[in-house]
């Protein structure tokens, strides 16, 4: 399997070999090239960034971003909840929307200052 390292600016084309505990990764210039194609391969993280509705005049909607990396497979789950999630004031840049995402310890958090604009 091939796949890109986006860990940093570098983008290293890794070949990945074997599964389980006998992977082997070639192509990388540093160990986070390694270690982060033997994370993707077991337990895929993502960070998301999306948008969420809310009742304050003049945002119809506003952006949010988990605060740290979800897994993968979760991320379905986070769009179902983000289209249940309603805000009616205006909230801080960084105001928690949603805690502890599915146990994560990671939060949704908003990436607009909706305070500033109604002031």
């Amino acid at each position: 399997m091939e796949m890109v390292c986006i860990v940093c600016p570098n983008g290293c084309r890794l070949t990945v070999t074997g599964e389980g505990e006998d992977i082997a990764v070639s192509g990388n210039k540093c160990k986070r090239g390694e270690a982060f194609a033997v994370a993707e391969l077991t337990a895929p993280m993502r960070s998301v960034t999306t948008s969420v509705r809310t009742t304050v005049a003049g945002y119809p909607v506003v952006s949010v971003k988990t605060d740290g990396e979800i897994p993968k497979g979760r991320i379905a789950e986070l769009m179902a909840l983000c289209r249940q999630i309603t805000i009616d004031k205006p909230l801080a840049i960084g105001t928690k929307v949603a805690e502890d995402l599915f146990g994560t310890g990671v939060d949704l958090i908003t990436t607009t200052d909706m305070e500033e604009a109604n002031e």
